[in-house]
């Protein structure tokens, strides 16, 4: 046990991760299944290890794949195989820029049987040497840059632990209501059913269409729609309605380059929970779009608001980047939005939309204040608008290195008398939905086409940092 081989290429080192981890799983079902636990101490996570022989400069326009001195890099990893397609492409970078020797075998960590997919139940009786999902386990050291991590005999090679990969993806299946293999790697969020319906609406119509590059539609009701049979789906009356607390709608396109959008509802907590569940699957990129109170007496109903900074009063990332630090926003990101609001909206896009800061908020009811308290709240603020999930979602992007963006549309102006009432509120709504998933929608194919140029080195720190993105 613990003992490393050498392999003699990228592709012989994913494949026997996965093969080891194949193997630590079915040992598991095995004991599992009879109740004779003897061999369970063999179910063990795999472990990689580069050791980079020989530092020198790379290419410096290279956002990862690069290392600041030679030495040994490892991880032990989970679920290699739905991880493939990452990990070859990481590996090849870091063996193509150093001469290296690759290693691979079993690491000493134990996989709780509850991380296993089809284990079964596990007797509570069971010894006390079965490893446990604990959560002593799951933490985001290497993540967050703590000192011990990057200062042991051998350096981190990926941002996450197995037992914090695995309580990740579990909690995004028990949140959203899907598997976790088929989120996409562009992902949207929202916190209002009607851009889902849009969401849905749009799928039902990419799925009918003839050359279409998505594959399938999937819902968080478990109902999955093909192109096969898709005519007999009305887009309207489409079942979208669901249970879970994170409704989660996959359009699936090859290698998981589709769209998934994700319901997250209201507050930073939630946005923040999503957040760090997703990270672990190392997206291309997350989008949120949802509404905001504008702050500015020329702006009109249905505005769009480009978020290019971000003003955390949101508070739930304190204990993780301080909250003067500036979160910088993604200029890909940022001109593929722009782009595709002016297709979208044509002529009006000038008047319609601007950029500016995006204060969030942990305080539903921010605007229910004296008008002396706002005026104290505000002054000196560089804030254009006001909601409660941008912040959070770009802080968790520039923490967790996945690129983030935001649109929004104003709904309301409670410092101008426009508060946001029922009638008025639904009435926008049904006029601006489509429009605004549809911007959103366009943006992510646009990216999805070329995801080299979301691989920015703006999300890499000083300090901090592992070889892979």
């Amino acid at each position: 046990m613990g003992q490393l081989d050498v392999v003699g290429s990228v592709e012989e080192g994913v494949d026997k991760l996965k093969e080891l981890y194949a193997a630590s799983c079915g040992r598991a079902r095995e004991c599992v299944a009879t109740g004779d636990y003897a061999r369970y101490n063999e179910v063990l996570y795999p472990k990689i290890a580069v050791r980079i022989t020989q530092w020198r400069p790379i290419d410096r326009s290279q956002p990862f794949g690069y290392v600041d001195e030679a030495g040994t890099y490892s991880a032990v990893i989970s679920r290699p195989d739905m991880m493939e397609a990452y990990l070859r492409h990481q590996l090849e970078c870091l063996a193509a820029n150093y001469p290296c020797e690759i290693s691979v075998g079993y690491s000493d960590v134990g996989i709780p049987p509850e991380y296993i997919r089809g284990h079964g139940p596990v007797s509570e009786a069971r010894r006390t040497d079965i490893p446990r999902p604990t959560l002593d386990d799951v933490h985001d050291a290497i993540i967050d840059g703590d000192w011990d991590a990057f200062h042991s005999p051998e350096k981190p090679l990926f941002h996450f632990g197995p037992q914090r990969f695995d309580i990740a993806c579990e909690r995004i299946e028990h949140y959203t209501g899907i598997d976790v293999e088929s989120v996409q790697r562009y992902i949207l969020f929202t916190n209002y059913d009607m851009h889902t319906r849009e969401f849905v609406r749009f799928g039902l119509n990419e799925l009918a269409r003839e050359g279409t590059r998505y594959t399938a539609l999937l819902l968080p009701n478990g109902r999955r729609i093909t192109p096969a049979d898709v005519l007999d789906v009305d887009a309207v009356a489409a079942d979208v309605t669901s249970s879970y607390q994170m409704p989660r709608y996959d359009l699936v396109a090859e290698n998981n380059s589709g769209v998934t959008m994700i319901n997250i509802g209201v507050g930073p907590s939630n946005a923040k929970t999503i957040t760090d569940c997703l990270a672990v699957l190392r997206p291309e990129c997350w989008i949120m779009i949802g509404h905001c109170a504008g702050l500015d007496a020329r702006m009109r109903i249905g505005d769009l608001i480009l978020g290019n900074a971000y003003e955390r009063r949101d508070h739930v990332l304190n204990n993780h980047i301080e909250r003067e630090l500036p979160i910088p926003a993604i200029p890909e990101i940022q001109r593929t939005l722009e782009k595709a609001v002016k297709r979208i909206y044509g002529d009006e896009e000038q008047a319609l939309m601007r950029t500016g800061t995006v204060l969030s908020t942990d305080d539903r009811n921010w605007e229910w204040q004296t008008p002396r308290d706002l005026w104290a709240w505000l002054r000196g603020s560089t804030a254009v608008a006001v909601d409660m999930e941008s912040s959070t979602i770009a802080a968790n992007g520039y923490r967790y290195r996945v690129p983030y963006g935001t649109l929004l549309a104003v709904s309301d102006l409670p410092l101008h008398a426009v508060p946001k009432l029922p009638a008025a509120a639904q009435a926008f709504y049904s006029n601006s939905k489509e429009a605004h998933v549809m911007c959103a929608v366009r943006t992510m194919e646009r990216l999805a086409k070329n995801p080299e140029r979301l691989r920015t080195r703006k999300l890499r720190r000083t300090q901090g940092e592992v070889p892979f993105r």
